[in-house]
């Protein structure tokens, strides 16, 4: 639970400074907002992601398995891309608040070198560090993780519980709270309704509540490890137990978070523990914007809040802060290396090293510093590209959670369980679109970040896809039956069959394909021929892996291969595993009839009529040496 709350409850350093900034004195009740929708839609809806990808593929998984095809891909593709986009972002907006607040403390300014006081080499410095920590191990971090979150959520509780009992026992800084709420003096540039009283600032809060979506990040991280979580001391791997504990980490992690955010802006965002000048950017940045919490575990509000609150506490609060802000990117990096592997290069849209754990290390960690230089390693101007990808990532969760429910076919004891969840499921989808598109509206240099990761992505994607094309890509060889398995073993061990002839069904008869094969080549009828028919399925998949059946029929055996990407791939792992038994054989094609241009056209437009060339530019690539490599020929 600390691993994936580290991003959750980081938050924490800057929610309420943004709470503020969006919502104003409204910041409570717009916080409650929040925790309704924390509470009652993302909770649930990862509750079911989390029972129907118990392998830690989360709500993107759910998409992939639910449709089929190049559009499928795209769609995952795009949602790689949201979701590079706020684990990227989590790590460098993290590692700036950080440095913000490292630089603020006079400690660090007395004790650390001049070349390292400026907020981007700080920056860039502990991001370095986190990339480091990744390389050493992965339980390392989960150890590190555990201590720094159990000792920031503990000092912050004092700090809350502290604030909240210095306002309840001095109900004149509440009053002044109701006033400036019913006068209408929200502390807002531009409210989206005129008017007073207790409905028109509901009103508001309910309209503005999606600025302050950061406080929902984490739930994606904790279905995306749910591999990693124990089932029970007996069956570790135990699946309905790992699903049942998943969903108690995040219940228990969104109950923690809900009275932590509840409590932070009650203390921070009533204009009466922090001024309001404090919380401001323009014309001068507060001394409380982006360290709310830190502002007064410093003593620096002007209200006399505890007596332990001062330069001692506050430091040690900042190097809490401080801490679990950096570690925050360990949780987006622990989705980033759960996630690239896992699509990217099966469909060939990434080399084979992304699935290496240290290469994906450093490679990310050099994005991380790149992404930290293109925006200086500034707080505020990477909210609206995190929010961004929070919130898609959590709408493509409810609609893979809604289109799930809605496939399932009523059972007559249970239909009116699955109506409710469908009305459920339904209306939380509704508030997630809602919240997304405000966002996106608001702030739309969130959707143009979020658009160039997923350009990136995709130019990367298809390059690579194109540069792997003459890969061997064979997965696996599976088989319709025993049956079959049995006389593909024969064939292939018995190393007398050396000549494969390609078919393709339907054009004619295998009979009349094989006399004029033998006709034209001059082959006799002792020599036994052995015919391929190969038969498309996903051809948007990568890796291949064709269903093979086997029949005699006479003297003349047929292969079938079914459920294939790619026929050129095909008929070159067939024709290298029956040459392992003896010498090369022989692969015969017909002659591709028709014009010169149309042909080219069907090459170009369509990849057809070029399949021998692409079968011996396979053979080429897989088999070095010429004498063990079959023998392609076209008449």
């Amino acid at each position: 639970m600390c691993l994936c709350g580290v991003d959750y409850f980081s938050t924490l350093g800057y929610q309420p400074s943004i709470a503020f900034e969006g919502a104003g004195t409204l910041a409570p009740l717009a916080t409650l907002v929040l925790v309704l929708v924390t509470l009652f839609g993302a909770l649930p809806i990862y509750s079911h992601v989390a029972g129907e990808t118990p392998d830690g593929v989360g709500s993107i998984g759910m998409i992939e398995r639910m449709f089929k095809g190049w559009g499928a891909k795209l769609v995952v593709l795009v949602l790689i891309g949201f979701a590079a986009t706020d684990f990227v972002i989590t790590k460098t907006l993290s590692a700036a608040d950080a440095a913000a607040h490292l630089i603020s403390n006079p400690l660090y300014e007395d004790h650390v070198p001049t070349w390292l006081q400026g907020q981007m080499p700080t920056t860039m410095f502990l991001l370095v560090m986190l990339g480091a920590m990744f390389l050493k191990g992965y339980g390392e971090v989960v150890g590190v993780a555990t201590v720094i979150c159990t000792a920031f959520l503990g000092l912050s509780l004092v700090v809350v519980l502290a604030s909240v009992f210095h306002l309840v026992t001095h109900p004149a800084l509440l009053q002044q709270w109701f006033t400036e709420i019913s006068t209408g003096n929200y502390h807002l540039g531009h409210a989206p309704l005129s008017g007073t009283g207790p409905w028109v600032a509901m009103g508001i809060a309910v309209l503005v509540f999606p600025k302050l979506a950061l406080g929902l990040s984490g739930f994606e991280t904790g279905v995306l490890h749910i591999h990693m979580v124990r089932g029970t001391e007996a069956d570790p791997h135990n699946e309905q137990a790992r699903i049942a504990n998943t969903r108690r980490m995040m219940l228990v992690a969104a109950l923690i978070m809900s009275f932590f955010l509840i409590g932070s802006s009650l203390a921070t965002g009533t204009n009466t523990l922090i001024p309001a000048e404090e919380l401001r950017l323009e014309p001068v940045k507060g001394k409380a914007m982006d360290r709310a919490l830190a502002y007064i575990a410093h003593g620096e509000s002007p209200h006399p809040i505890c007596p332990l609150f001062g330069s001692v506490f506050g430091t040690i609060y900042d190097i809490s802060t401080i801490l679990i802000l950096w570690f925050a990117g360990a949780s987006a990096m622990g989705g980033l290396l759960n996630m690239v592997p896992r699509y990217l290069p099966r469909y060939g849209m990434a080399p084979t090293w992304a699935s290496a754990y240290r290469p994906l290390v450093l490679a990310f960690t050099i994005i991380n510093l790149i992404v930290t230089l293109a925006f200086r390693a500034d707080v505020s101007a990477q909210g609206g590209a995190y929010a961004t990808g929070v919130l898609v990532l959590m709408t493509s969760a409810c609609i893979a959670s809604f289109l799930h429910e809605m496939r399932k076919t009523p059972e007559p004891h249970h239909a009116l369980a699955l109506y409710s969840q469908r009305v459920g499921f339904g209306l939380i989808t509704l508030v997630f679109i809602y919240t997304t598109l405000a966002n996106m509206i608001e702030r739309p240099d969130g959707i143009i970040i979020a658009s160039i990761f997923i350009g990136c992505v995709m130019l990367l994607s298809f390059t690579s896809r194109f540069l792997r094309s003459d890969e061997l890509r064979l997965k696996e060889f599976r088989f319709a039956d025993p049956a079959d398995r049995m006389l593909w073993t024969d064939i292939i061990l018995e190393g007398a069959f050396r000549v494969l002839v390609p078919h393709r069904p339907g054009s004619r008869s295998l009979a009349e394909k094989e006399a004029e094969i033998r006709r034209k080549h001059r082959i006799p009828e002792t020599v036994p021929l052995v015919f391929l028919e190969v038969h498309y399925g996903d051809v948007s998949e990568f890796q291949n892996a064709p269903i093979i059946s086997a029949r005699q029929e006479g003297t003349r055996f047929v292969i079938v291969a079914r459920d294939v990407v790619s026929v050129s791939h095909t008929i070159t792992q067939v024709a290298m595993e029956m040459t392992k038994g003896g010498a090369p054989l022989d692969i015969i094609f017909g002659w591709s009839k028709g014009g010169s241009l149309k042909l080219a056209l069907d090459y170009v437009l369509f990849g057809q009529g070029d399949v021998p060339n692409r079968v011996v530019d396979l053979l080429d690539t897989a088999i070095a040496d010429p004498a063990r490599r079959p023998t392609v020929i076209v008449g």
